[in-house]
């Protein structure tokens, strides 16, 4: 399917490092009150089934609030829960082989660093990118930073949306303006704020700021 580049303005990834007075769900209700336009679950340490559950769960939350829901690598508990996309990182299954399983009504998301990387993706049916790390970042110490002209080749060299990710914060937003970006992706920037709500709602402004510059 088509991915409505709207929907990928203020991308939020959970994260349950943070989880303190509020719940996982409980912030993730708190992200979309204040306008994040899609969710997209990770998580490294549950099971199989208690993903499942959470999953399922999440998905319900979203859909009260209109916004697709993404789970990340897991394709097969994407397609139980009924997700409206999956995010496929470097060591996970190409896009052609996930689409045989998820069907042609599911968002296949794929991370890319190199425009090169981003053209295969596309031709392999990939319906978005996630493209970084754009600033250096907390959440992936290790990931290798992308630089902005990069990420400007990228948008121009393929036709689906491009979502920036990493490190991105109230303080940078604005540096991405103009390079032609559908939208960005955060987890500590929203999951570690003290108020989600306010933290969501100032950062949808912004993205919706850099997106018309």
């Amino acid at each position: 399917m088509k991915c409505d580049r709207k929907t990928l303005r203020l991308y939020a990834i959970t994260d349950r490092t943070w989880v303190g007075k509020q719940t996982l769900m409980e912030q993730v209700e708190s992200a979309l009150k204040g306008g994040a336009t899609c969710i997209q679950l990770r998580e490294k340490q549950l099971d199989d089934s208690a993903f499942l559950a959470e999953a399922m769960a999440m998905k319900k939350l979203c859909q009260e609030y209109g916004v697709p829901f993404i789970v990340n690598d897991n394709a097969d508990s994407a397609v139980k829960c009924q997700a409206n996309g999956v995010h496929l990182g470097p060591g996970d299954l190409p896009p052609q082989n996930v689409r045989a399983l998820v069907g042609e009504n599911m968002m296949i998301g794929v991370s890319a660093r190199t425009v090169e990387r981003a053209i295969q993706a596309e031709k392999a049916g990939a319906d978005y990118l996630g493209v970084g790390a754009v600033f250096t970042t907390t959440t992936k110490p290790d990931a290798h930073s992308v630089s902005h002209d990069i990420v400007k080749e990228i948008c121009k060299a393929v036709s689906i949306p491009v979502v920036a990710i990493g490190g991105i914060s109230r303080q940078n937003i604005l540096e991405l303006s103009g390079i032609g970006i559908a939208g960005v992706a955060l987890v500590s920037t929203i999951f570690a704020s003290e108020d989600i709500e306010m933290e969501s709602r100032t950062l949808r402004m912004l993205s919706e700021k850099i997106i018309s510059a």
